[in-house]
């Protein structure tokens, strides 16, 4: 069994859902995506879709590609103190998961979520958040993120769960993967 389980897959492939199931069954989630909103509402930026990724980039760009894991393991390590799993929500890239995978080794493990193209943009229109935009800013941000390596990480998971379907049967999966793998 693994203690810190990754869940990676491009925007809008479910990956806020299945981390809110693991939080409503008890698990600590951390959101990588929440330190980027973070990062923009400290800076006191206009929330727009291309300020998130802007800032995500210049993030990554003035400390390398791992500085969101790198901020993140200190966290991570002081949870595991108090609880027997941490889901992370959110890896977008190789260098997150060299990271991750240094720092826990074989308690460290990645779930790919797949999703149609179709099926994730429907869901980023019905969610609207302030980093979601057109077709033309979602293609974009599924470039940008393949760029840090989320391509790579979603072949090399450890484990998939597909969502294609209604959000009920994708929580239902979660949670069923969820007990499978981490109870």
């Amino acid at each position: 069994m693994v203690r810190v389980v990754a869940i990676s897959g491009m925007p809008g492939a479910g990956k806020g859902v299945f981390g809110q199931v693991a939080i409503e069954m008890g698990f600590i989630v951390r959101s990588m995506g929440d330190m980027i909103r973070a990062e923009v509402e400290a800076r006191d930026l206009d929330e727009n879709p291309h300020v998130f990724g802007r800032i995500a980039q210049e993030l990554r760009d003035k400390y390398g590609y791992g500085v969101l894991a790198t901020r993140l393991v200190g966290a991570i390590n002081k949870d595991l103190e108090t609880t027997e799993i941490v889901v992370i929500e959110g890896m977008r890239g190789d260098a997150e998961r060299n990271i991750f995978a240094e720092a826990w080794g074989d308690d460290f493990g990645v779930l790919a979520i797949d999703s149609s193209i179709d099926a994730r943009f429907q869901r980023i229109l019905a969610r609207g958040r302030a980093e979601d935009g057109d077709r033309a800013t979602f293609e974009e941000r599924d470039e940008r993120e393949c760029g840090w390596g989320l391509g790579l990480i979603l072949k090399q998971a450890n484990w998939r769960l597909s969502n294609e379907g209604e959000i009920k049967e994708f929580k239902d999966a979660s949670k069923a993967w969820l007990f499978s793998h981490c109870e």
